[in-house]
C-alpha cells in the first residue's frame, strides 16, 4: 500500500506562461470517474477524493460536457465541500455553431457552479474551432473566462495542434502524452515551450493500459533517486520531468489512488538522463 503523502510536502507548481497563476503539477480529470448519478454510492467516495485533493494541494479540475454527469457532480461536490475558491475549474465546448456553443458553455457554468467566471474554457477536439475561438476571445475580454485553450486526445491531431499553438491565440493546450503515446515529445511540446503555451496532459496512463505492462513487477531501485515509490508515480513523474508540461490530470474515484497520484508532484522529478533511463527500462517490460 502506498502511504498518504505527507502534508508537510508541498506540491510542485508551474506558472502558466500567459498568465499570473501557477498550477500544482497534478490535477484531476473527470472523464468516466465522475460520471455517476445523483444517488450512486460512488458519490460518497468522490466527495472524499475531492476533499483530499484540495488537502494535498491540488487545484486543477478538468471536465467536459461530453463526460456525462461529470460537470454536475463536480459542481454538487464543490458546493457540499464549500471549496470553490480553492479550485481551478477547466471545462470545454464541444458542439457546432456559435449559438449552440454559447448555450453549452452557459450550461457548464451552471452545472459546475463556477460563479461569474470560468477559469479555463477549452475547444474540445478542435470542433468548430474558428467559431468558438471568436466567442472565447470575446468572453475573455469581458472577463467571463480567464484562459482559453484547445484540446485533443490522439497523435493524428498533433500537426494541426502545433500550427495552432504557434499562432499565439491560445493560452493552454491539453493533449495526450504517456510512455506509450510519446509522440508529443518530438515537435508539439517544444512548440508549446517556444510559444509560451501551458500544457495539460490527458491520458497519462493511456487509460490504465500502462499498468498491465508492470503488474507484479517491482520498481527498479534507482527510482528512489527522484522520490518515486509506485508505478503510478513512475508514469506521472516521467511526464512531469519534461519542462514543457505544466500539469497532468489523471482521473480516479478512489482516495488511495488519488494520494498515490498526488505524491508524483512532490519531491524530486527525474532529469533528462533519468527520463531516458525510465523510457528505456519501460520498453524492456
Amino acid at each position: 500500500m502506498i502511504p498518504a503523502p505527507s502534508h508537510a510536502n508541498s506540491m510542485i507548481q508551474r506558472k502558466i506562461p500567459k498568465g499570473t497563476d501557477a498550477w500544482p503539477v497534478v490535477g484531476i480529470g473527470t472523464y468516466d470517474t465522475f460520471d455517476v448519478g445523483p444517488n450512486a454510492p460512488e458519490r460518497a467516495e468522490l466527495n472524499k477524493v475531492l476533499q483530499e485533493f484540495v488537502a494535498l494541494g491540488g487545484t486543477v479540475v478538468d471536465s467536459s460536457p461530453m463526460y456525462g454527469q461529470a460537470e454536475r457532480v463536480v459542481g454538487d461536490l464543490t458546493a457540499e465541500l464549500n471549496n470553490r475558491d480553492k479550485l481551478f475549474f477547466a471545462t470545454k465546448v464541444w458542439t457546432s455553431g456559435q449559438r449552440a456553443g454559447v448555450q453549452q458553455m452557459e450550461q457548464s457554468f451552471k452545472l459546475m457552479r463556477a460563479g461569474a467566471r470560468m477559469d479555463l474554457m477549452q475547444i474540445h477536439n478542435l470542433l468548430d474551432l474558428e467559431v468558438h475561438t471568436r466567442t472565447l476571445r470575446e468572453w475573455k475580454a469581458a472577463g467571463r473566462i480567464r484562459y482559453m485553450g484547445i484540446t485533443h486526445y490522439h497523435a493524428g491531431a498533433h500537426a494541426e495542434l502545433e500550427k495552432l499553438v504557434k499562432t499565439n491565440t491560445y493560452d493552454t493546450l491539453q493533449v495526450n502524452y504517456s510512455l506509450v503515446e510519446p509522440e508529443a515529445e518530438a515537435r508539439l511540446l517544444p512548440a508549446c515551450a517556444d510559444a509560451g503555451v501551458a500544457v495539460i496532459v490527458n491520458r497519462p496512463f493511456a487509460q490504465a493500459n500502462l499498468f498491465g505492462r508492470v503488474r507484479g513487477k517491482p520498481l527498479p531501485p534507482w527510482c528512489a533517486d527522484f522520490d518515486c515509490a509506485s508505478w503510478a508515480q513512475f508514469f506521472l513523474k516521467y511526464l512531469l520531468g519534461h519542462p514543457a508540461v505544466t500539469c497532468v490530470i489523471p482521473g480516479t474515484r478512489r482516495v488511495d489512488h488519488l494520494r498515490d497520484n498526488m505524491a508524483a508532484g512532490m519531491g524530486r522529478l527525474p532529469n533528462a538522463a533519468q527520463r531516458k533511463r525510465m523510457a528505456e527500462y519501460f520498453r524492456t517490460l
